[in-house]
């Protein structure tokens, strides 16, 4: 067995429309695929972002799975950014809120944490070995 690599990370809401919306406005795409619940209303939604094109999917919070945390924590995912303090600032203005504050990890590796207005922590950084790799 083998971790080949990321593929997809959900995020959840309550409100998917409105989730949809907000992660739109931050990545300047709309989802490519949308499935609705049995109500019409979208309860999964799917972006395709990056230079892997690798998916953020956003899941109506009625199907997380049993023991779902009501609050943010656990394991952190980091997307790399280009502009980690200009993304950070951004994700502020848009309504997130710090998670973890942008800090320096070693040479070519520093971190920053928000939670999302729904509920998740996102986490962004610039990574000196992505950059490497897609070189």
């Amino acid at each position: 067995m083998s971790l080949r690599g990321f593929a997809t990370i959900n995020y959840w809401a309550d409100d998917v429309e409105a989730a949809a919306a907000w992660y739109a406005d931050l990545l300047g795409v709309e989802p490519y695929f949308s499935r609705p619940g049995p109500d019409g209303r979208p309860a999964y939604v799917e972006f395709r972002i990056g230079d892997h094109e690798a998916e953020l999917g956003l899941v109506s919070r009625a199907f997380a799975p049993p023991g779902q945390p009501e609050r943010p924590g656990g394991a952190v995912m980091y997307w790399h950014v280009d502009d980690l303090e200009g993304t950070f600032a951004r994700l502020l203005e848009m309504g997130a809120t710090e998670y973890q504050p942008v800090t320096p990890r070693g040479e070519g590796f520093v971190t920053g944490a928000v939670v999302d207005p729904f509920g998740n922590v996102l986490g962004v950084m610039t990574n000196a070995h992505y950059v490497r790799m897609l070189e």
